[in-house]
């Protein structure tokens, strides 16, 4: 398989977020054979062999780099969306994954039955992503992307090659070639110091990883014992573990300073010592006996939001029966035209040079019968027209993935 369309199939899924299309990239990567080979090689002391495996992985990596970072400089998708974002923080269970997954690569392809154990550690150990991840840190000039991605790379690859090497050289393989004694302990030195060197940053992120969690449980367990206060409401609550703030959002009447600072001293009973409380009031109210006119104020505000809310239920249910009405017409079309294998349909407004606005009725087909379909559109126009009961309609075909 071309490493570039690897690199090409890694970039694409990090960019629009595809799952799909980032384990597709993972199954084919070029990158799991020059790491097994030079787990191999030293641990039975082949330097020559060693030195091949270290030529071609560095090969690919750089051009993993290169590929990654060219294609994310011309992407108009610039967002850096949750798969992406998920590749620049490595801790120590990515240690842990890495060296599983090199246990079960080099036990797979020492058995006869590989089963589908390569492709699953091809999965777990995730080479090809993180490193694209790396490119799209140096095209953006994100420097905490690129190397919190690139050590992920090199903790998968120094733990990939050390698992390899440990189960090598467990399973009694035969060293072919003379090697002086003293070369072997430096080399076994050597791999020491890296793997080393290479798990203490991941047992820190850990650490800090493990920190944080226990802070968000911490503080949710505070948020829903203590934040009640009489006469106020609390709209909404966030955590910032980063920073150790609790930002708690109320409504209701205006909160006494008393009242917040003795919100503050319960921190005590929740090992949150050293955290932070920012009150705001999303709107409040002052003695009602005294002003009468600011509680009809925030009457007319509690409607309003409540008329809000109403309306958004609605446009959610809209948009909710919009994404089922494309499900219907599909199974409405395919006893008419067979060749339709999937549709999607959405109301869509054009401005032309007078700014006048135009709403038109979309309806997008895929085909695997191009010509047929083309042929069929004035009847599958007339049909759409007649099943919305709308005149404004666009028909699009396009080819069938």
């Amino acid at each position: 398989m071309d490493s570039d369309l690897c690199h090409h199939i890694a970039c694409v899924g990090l960019n629009v977020n595809s799952t799909a299309v980032i384990i597709g990239a993972m199954l084919i990567s070029p990158l799991m054979g020059p790491i097994l080979g030079m787990g191999y090689s030293l641990a039975t002391y082949d330097f020559k062999l060693f030195r091949k495996a270290l030529a071609n992985f560095g090969f690919a990596v750089g051009a993993s780099l290169a590929t990654s970072t060219l294609y994310f400089l011309l992407t108009p998708l610039s967002e850096a969306h949750s798969e992406l974002l998920a590749r620049t923080q490595p801790n120590i269970y990515d240690v842990i994954i890495a060296m599983v997954g090199g246990l079960a690569g080099i036990v797979a392809l020492s058995s006869k039955q590989k089963g589908n154990v390569i492709p699953g550690a091809a999965i777990a150990t995730a080479l090809m992503p993180p490193l694209c991840t790396a490119g799209y840190g140096l095209s953006t000039a994100n420097w905490s992307y690129f190397f919190g991605a690139f050590y992920l790379f090199t903790i998968n690859t120094v733990f990939i090659a050390a698992a390899t090497l440990v189960t090598v050289r467990f399973l009694k393989y035969p060293i072919w070639h003379q090697t002086e004694e003293g070369l072997k302990q430096r080399a076994n030195m050597w791999v020491s110091i890296i793997v080393t060197i290479t798990m203490i940053p991941s047992i820190y992120f850990g650490y800090v990883l493990v920190k944080r969690e226990r802070f968000k449980q911490e503080a949710t367990r505070f948020i829903k014992n203590e934040t009640y206060i009489e006469g106020d409401y609390l709209l909404k609550s966030d955590i910032d573990p980063l920073q150790k703030i609790i930002h708690l959002t109320y409504g209701g009447k205006l909160i006494p300073e008393p009242t917040k600072k003795k919100l503050q001293e319960k921190l005590k009973n929740y090992t949150l010592m050293d955290a932070k409380i920012t009150i705001q009031q999303g709107f409040s109210f002052a003695d009602a006996n005294n002003d009468l006119l600011e509680l009809t104020q925030q009457q007319a505000e509690i409607n309003r939001l409540r008329s809000e809310l109403s309306l958004n239920l609605k446009r959610q249910d809209s948009i909710q029966q919009r994404s089922l009405l494309g499900q219907q017409l599909l199974k409405e079309l395919k006893p008419l035209f067979p060749e339709v294998q999937a549709c999607a349909t959405s109301e869509q407004v054009f401005y032309n040079d007078s700014l006048k606005m135009q709403r038109y009725h979309s309806l997008t087909l895929q085909s695997r019968d191009i010509k047929k379909t083309f042929a069929n559109k004035e009847r599958i126009t007339t049909w759409f027209q007649h099943r919305l009961q709308q005149d404004s309609i666009r028909v699009y075909i396009e080819r069938a993935l």
